[in-house]
């Protein structure tokens, strides 16, 4: 057996593990956040706006139609939804714990 095959393995593992490290470090570097200006950021003030992301609408609900009245509707509406989820998902436990 050739004694270098242990110390080419062994860098190779160190260069892994370097690597790794220098990957994860780079996850938690902070990244530079573009402040836009546009009617959404009225809603920054609300109740669940947090530091990180601010008024956060992933699916673009309020893009294009964004005053107080419809955010309070659909805030309403997904509290309702909720609420609703909920209570299936209790109804559910109930059930399964044999309680008709």
């Amino acid at each position: 057996l050739d004694s270098s095959i242990p110390k080419i393995i062994l860098f190779t593992m160190k260069s892994a593990i370097i690597a790794a490290l220098i990957g994860s470090a780079a996850a938690f570097a902070p990244a530079p956040v573009a402040k836009t200006t546009s009617a959404i950021n009225a809603f920054e003030d609300e109740l669940g706006a947090q530091a990180p992301l601010g008024f956060f609408d992933p699916f673009g609900m309020l893009a294009g139609d964004a005053t107080q009245e419809r955010f309070d509707r659909l805030r309403y509406v997904e509290i309702k939804h909720g609420r609703i989820a909920q209570l299936a998902f209790l109804g559910q436990v109930v059930t399964r714990g044999g309680l008709h």
